[in-house]
């Protein structure tokens, strides 16, 4: 039996449990920054967990860009790729070049690929494309096989 995957912290768990507000209040806004604060945890886990929470989030605010900007930058390769789905979610020409630079490496995790579909830039067709060579990863081929589909999908112009 594998032991299940969880933050070292028990706030981060109380927030995955959604037993703990993160908008709408006072105290939901000192959870709010708290999470914010975890994303610069030394404890890996905790900053893992707490950039992808924060991620999925769907506040928007300087606050939560900057803590995305900076775990985009964290030297943990997971954590960059969680905070890259956030900010392509928030700002997908923010998130251009920070996706570019990730898909230009020797590995590529799952979010990275998630967060080039959220771009869906012509620009990132290029780099999608050899990532979608099979791999013995059939899943990860599909989900870059995917992003590749939304990168060169071209927008009509609109008829009149």
């Amino acid at each position: 039996m594998t032991e299940r995957y969880e933050p070292a912290s028990d706030f981060l768990k109380a927030v995955v449990a959604e037993e703990v507000p993160l908008s709408g209040s006072a105290f939901a806004d000192a959870n709010m920054r708290q999470l914010i604060a975890m994303t610069r945890d030394d404890d890996l886990s905790n900053r893992d967990w707490a950039t992808m929470l924060l991620a999925s989030e769907e506040a928007d605010t300087p606050e939560i860009r900057e803590a995305l900007l900076s775990a985009a930058n964290d030297e943990n390769d997971v954590v960059r790729a969680e905070a890259l789905v956030g900010i392509a979610q928030r700002d997908p020409r923010l998130a251009l070049p920070l996706v570019l630079e990730a898909l230009s490496g020797e590995q590529v995790s799952m979010p990275v690929f998630e967060a080039a579909a959220l771009v869906a830039d012509p620009a990132l067709v290029d780099v999608l494309r050899p990532w979608t060579e099979p791999s013995d990863d059939e899943w990860l081929d599909q989900l870059a096989r995917e992003a590749l589909a939304a990168c060169e999908k071209i927008t009509p112009f609109p008829s009149f």
